[in-house]
């Protein structure tokens, strides 16, 4: 049974609103588990995305992006995340095709210019810095490569390597998404000036692996001793604005974290939803790019996690904004959801959003984790979610789509929608209102991994105490 503060299953009136909404909300009277309806979309929608000048605005996007190796990088990664729809069924197999293409393709760039990177950056011979270097990649990242070395100590460690000119080339690329804005919401129409600038911005800052080794070695400290979570320690003498080297993770990568039974994927799912999405609310600060490519399964049972050039820290105050306004809408106090949303600034024209209105918008992108059962986590589902809280195309939110999200909740959405993503491609299942009643409500924690990362929280706690 729903505790009376989270949402009852699949009734929302958004729930209702589409075909798949209405299904879903008549299965629910006689299953317990009900797949929510944040892929419903209005025949409105529908009907334009059956237009053949989206497939026309689609080849462009894929054109645009062709010219734009590290960004169209990032931005593939994102779309390969999210079922989003982008062309008429019938296309849409093709066009993803072409957008893996985008997304996986890395330049080509031979040992010799790569080895002369890390040589110019440390000042040194390869040879006279490690012991051993294997000259081939072992991953490839959107803005470099990494390696697998042995330090003179034996310590065996990965070396992520930026191509060479790619600082020029991305800077470059950033200037062009402003000229091609047009083409670009053509096709995703969702990429707000706001998106964009966020993304404009924290894309540059991944350029510096300097300042990214200091993050990393800050979540190693943050993230020490615990449980479920490995964060590579950074190797800082060796580490500079082109070049990071942290600690070696053998581990399973994505694709073959896929494979594994649904009970492992789901206590995967679970480790990545309390990385990415509880650490805003028990830390103020989290990883901005949550991404498949960045999570490696240990031997021990451990999630690793990677790349730290995008991590952001927030005021407690704006945190505590987040949590209140989904407290609300689990709550359904529409009426106090609409009043902090004008408190706070993101709604300016109190007049022009009507409070359900205001409500809808938010359980689109939310309702996943206010309802309070078990729910599988699928493409669709997530895509779904992401398309009805952005997409300008659709009718549903047109009061919403003229507020004003400020950057720092811009950002936030961002981790929050691409971690759905990665739930989306496990399959994951879990009762994710409950995992997220511990930062939401401050309760007992419902799972057995929710009690091992409060026992560790503790142990971390009396650790300070006594250091302090």
């Amino acid at each position: 049974m729903a505790s009376r503060s989270s949402k009852p299953v699949a009734t929302s009136r958004l729930a209702r609103a589409s075909s798949l909404g209405a299904v879903a909300a008549g299965e629910a009277l006689r299953k317990r588990r009900t797949k929510l309806s944040m892929v419903g979309r209005s025949a409105q929608v529908r009907a334009r995305m059956a237009d053949e000048s989206v497939l026309r605005s689609a080849e462009q996007l894929v054109l645009v992006l062709g010219a734009m190796k590290g960004v169209a990088m990032k931005l593939g990664q994102m779309l390969s995340m999210l079922d989003l729809d982008l062309v008429p069924p019938a296309h849409r197999e093709t066009f993803q095709r072409r957008l893996a293409v985008l997304r996986d393709s890395a330049p080509t760039v031979a040992f010799d210019d790569m080895r002369k990177v890390v040589e110019d950056d440390l000042g040194a011979p390869l040879d006279s810095l490690f012991a051993h270097f294997d000259p081939e990649p072992i991953a490839a990242a959107s803005i470099g490569q990494v390696y697998r070395a042995t330090l003179d100590d034996g310590r065996v460690v990965a070396v992520k390597v930026q191509y060479p000119g790619i600082d020029a080339a991305v800077r470059a690329d950033l200037k062009n998404l402003v000229l091609f804005r047009r083409v670009l919401q053509q096709a995703l129409p969702w990429l707000t000036p706001a998106v964009l600038d966020e993304f404009r911005t924290n894309v540059e800052s991944e350029l510096d692996y300097a300042a990214e080794a200091r993050t990393q070695d800050h979540v190693a400290d943050l993230f020490a001793g615990h449980p479920f979570i490995a964060v590579p320690r950074p190797v800082p003498e060796l580490s500079s604005a082109r070049v990071l080297v942290t600690e070696y993770f053998p581990g399973a990568a994505f694709d073959a974290i896929r494979e594994l039974p649904a009970a492992e994927r789901n206590r995967i799912g679970e480790i990545v939803y309390r990385f990415y999405v509880g650490s805003l609310f028990t830390f103020f600060e989290f990883c901005g790019d949550p991404h498949p490519g960045n999570l490696l399964l240990g031997a021990d049972g451990r999630v690793c996690f990677l790349d730290f050039g995008l991590f952001n820290r927030m005021n407690p105050e704006h945190v505590e904004f987040e949590a209140a306004c989904l407290r609300a809408a689990a709550e359904d106090r529409h009426d106090d959801l609409h009043r902090l949303m004008v408190d706070h600034g993101i709604i300016d024209h109190p007049a022009a959003v009507e409070v359900e209105e205001c409500a809808d918008y938010v359980l689109a992108a939310s309702e996943w984790c206010l309802v309070d059962e078990d729910l599988e986590i699928d493409p669709e589902l997530a895509g779904g979610a992401f398309l009805l809280a952005v997409d300008p195309r659709g009718s549903e939110f047109t009061g919403m789509k003229r507020q004003n999200l400020p950057p720092e909740h811009v950002f936030s959405r961002r981790a929050d929608f691409l971690t759905f993503g990665i739930l989306g491609q496990l399959g994951a299942t879990a009762n994710w209102h409950r995992i997220a009643r511990e930062w939401l409500y401050g309760e007992t924690p419902a799972t057995e991994l929710g009690r091992q990362h409060q026992a560790w929280l503790r142990s971390r706690e009396t650790d300070t105490r006594i250091t302090g």
